[in-house]
């Protein structure tokens, strides 16, 4: 049986924004969640649909992979490693209890059924650190060859004396008095049951008796990272690169978060980037343009490149150089140069100069000024058509 459309099931369109698909998913979560269908198949079956669905699309990775792709993007081959959304085999009730809990916070929880099943999870274990963001500027040479940068991170560190744990090395975690080592405590009201961590210990169900003399029971202590990092040729501003595991240190000795390194890349003097393409203006002589030459420009590989120019070009012609753009992130062709010529007027004249370009004024016609001459039968014609032969306006 095929899946329906994740927008469907969430009856929101494509185009949706985030509080649209929230607002969208708490509804139909809310319809069809076990503890209000209770021996309702059919509406497990959909709440599980809907929360596949949330998973994807309020994911914005899984949800372009998802637009450009549709299921076959998390099926065998696709970003799924077809294992489904959430990496394990489509996912089961437990995933979809874990959406839910997210959503609409931990303090919620349904009597019975899911409620009872997530209440029984007992003392919360380590819990994964931070995710880190670390901005990088780049010169627009460095985005072109690619380049190693050393960058240094200010971040949560396991303290090595107690193995990130807190307590001091020799001594035992006391269990919590307040939720009986559980970690959660729960109320009931009515329908509901509200659970929430446990205020004392913080959900763990065991405190710290003896803190650790290094990092005062908190298991973590602040350290400044020095990290290599390698920026892959044909970056552009706003590029992110992921640096799995290399973000702030777990509580309780969990796992590291992430580091995401958000590239920008510097305006350059000569350059202009537009994607993979660049731009760049170059001037010309008006001898040149009028008679047409082979000149030299840059090129961002520090090099040079010749480039004709045709007889009688203009100010903002463009002539593009195929292959001397930027590399592209992920393979294929490089990107194109456009270079815009502008014509120089000469300044500074001497006497002589000024005589040739009079005795040139005197011999052009029509011919070596085209456009002035059609620019100047235009505006006689207009004049002739809103004045009379005496030069007064034309009233009618």
């Amino acid at each position: 049986m095929s899946k329906r459309d994740f927008y469907e099931v969430l009856g929101v369109e494509k185009g949706a924004d985030e509080k649209a698909l929230k607002s969208a998913y708490r509804k139909q979560a809310m319809k069809f969640h076990p503890d209000r269908n209770a021996g309702d198949a059919e509406a497990e079956a959909k709440f599980k649909e809907v929360g596949e669905a949330w998973s994807v699309l309020s994911d914005p990775n899984k949800r372009a992979a998802y637009d450009r792709m549709g299921h076959a993007a998390f099926e065998q081959g696709g970003m799924g490693g077809g294992q489904g959304p959430f990496g394990g085999g489509g996912g089961g009730a437990a995933d979809f209890s874990d959406i839910f809990e997210q959503v609409f916070g931990e303090a919620f929880n349904m009597g019975g059924g899911m409620g009872g099943r997530r209440g029984g999870r007992g003392q919360s274990g380590p819990a994964r650190g931070a995710d880190l963001r670390y901005d990088m500027e780049i010169s627009l040479e460095d985005a072109f060859n690619g380049a190693d940068e050393t960058i240094k991170v200010p971040t949560a560190m396991h303290c090595e004396r107690c193995d990130g744990q807190g307590n001091e090395p020799g001594t035992e975690l006391d269990t919590c008095g307040t939720c009986q080592g559980a970690g959660r405590i729960r109320r009931s009201q009515g329908f509901f049951t509200m659970e929430q961590t446990c205020p004392q210990c913080g959900g763990r169900g065991q405190y710290v008796k003896t803190p650790c003399q290094d990092c005062d029971g908190v298991g973590r202590v602040r350290k400044t990272r020095t990290l290599n990092v390698t920026v892959p040729a044909g970056v552009e501003d706003g590029t992110r690169i992921r640096l799995a595991g290399e973000g702030e240190a777990g509580a309780r000795g969990g796992p590291r978060g992430d580091l995401y390194i958000f590239i920008s890349v510097k305006p350059h003097e000569i350059f202009e980037r537009d994607g993979p393409n660049l731009y760049c203006r170059t001037p010309a002589s008006m001898v040149q343009a009028a008679l047409g030459c082979t000149i030299q420009v840059p090129t961002i590989e520090g090099g040079k490149a010749e480039m004709k120019i045709a007889e009688g070009a203009q100010t903002g012609k463009r002539m593009r150089m195929r292959g001397k753009g930027m590399p592209r992130l992920r393979g294929g062709p490089r990107g194109d140069m456009i270079v815009e010529l502008f014509v120089e007027t000469p300044r500074n004249l001497c006497d002589r100069q000024k005589e040739i370009l009079k005795e040139f004024c005197d011999l052009s016609g029509e011919n070596c000024n085209p456009d002035s001459a059609g620019f100047f039968n235009k505006v006689k014609q207009f004049w002739d058509e809103v004045t009379t032969d005496d030069g007064r306006p034309n009233a009618g």
